[in-house]
């Protein structure tokens, strides 16, 4: 059912703009960048913090058509994104755990960088050619796997498990499974447009996998692994074709 949901939202930008409004043909080209903040779904639950991490690549976008006072856009990136978790690993008092061996409060994070291409219909209200507008964006996502990576300052052998009010540690001996991702996202943001110059674009977008990181049949630890989370990000992009 979500690969089904996944794949309607994959093709709905490339339909949603039947041509009933002005004629547009705008090309635009640009660069983004910016910091992710997320997490990962685990059930069973795995308590954690937001995991901190960079975002950014290369933004196109095809302006078709205005309708009424809407301007209706394609836009994709192609982007090197840090996803991954950050664990809380606290007593039943919120209380830091200490390890007997180091001293110090058990830390533990998973980094998972992948390339990710998302794909949305944007709608956009306000000045065209100079000033500011106002969009909101939706749809789909892709992305593959490159690597992980994982930062502790404790011995797995060595950890206080008698402590932590969660006392899940079963991520800690499993690799990513799924290099395959896919989900949906939807942002809204802020353009100025400067003619011959280009445009300034600042946008918050909020993503939700509907992919697993881990196994999730029956006979897996983990019945469900996937990445949420949300970013902000700063895009600059140029017309090439008007």
């Amino acid at each position: 059912m979500k690969f089904k949901i996944f794949v309607i939202l994959l093709f709905a930008p490339l339909v949603s703009f039947a041509q009933i409004g002005e004629h547009r043909n705008t090309l635009s080209v640009g660069v983004n960048g910016g910091y992710s903040m997320s997490r990962v779904g685990f059930s069973p639950k795995v308590t954690q913090s937001m995991h901190g991490g960079m975002v950014g690549g290369l933004s196109v976008r095809y302006m078709s058509e205005k309708y009424f006072k809407t301007y209706c856009s394609i836009y994709g990136e192609v982007n090197l994104v840090q996803s991954g978790w950050k664990e809380k690993i606290v007593d039943i008092e919120e209380n830091k755990v200490i390890n007997p061996t180091t001293g110090l409060p058990e830390e533990y994070s998973r980094t998972v960088t992948y390339i990710e291409v998302p794909v949305f219909a944007q709608l956009a209200w306000g000045k065209e050619e100079r000033g500011c507008k106002f969009f909101a964006q939706a749809g789909p996502k892709v992305g593959f796997i490159l690597s992980e990576k994982t930062t502790s300052n404790f011995d797995v052998a060595n950890m206080n498990i008698d402590d932590r009010a969660n006392k899940e540690v079963t991520q800690y001996g499993m690799v990513v499974e799924n290099k395959f991702d896919y989900g949906i996202a939807a942002g809204l943001g802020m353009e100025y447009s400067v003619p011959r110059v280009g445009h300034f674009i600042v946008e918050g977008r909020y993503n939700f996998g509907l992919g697993n990181l881990f196994g999730d049949s029956k006979r897996d630890y983990f019945s469900k692994s996937n990445n949420t989370g949300f970013n902000v990000k700063i895009i600059y992009m140029m017309d090439l074709k008007k």
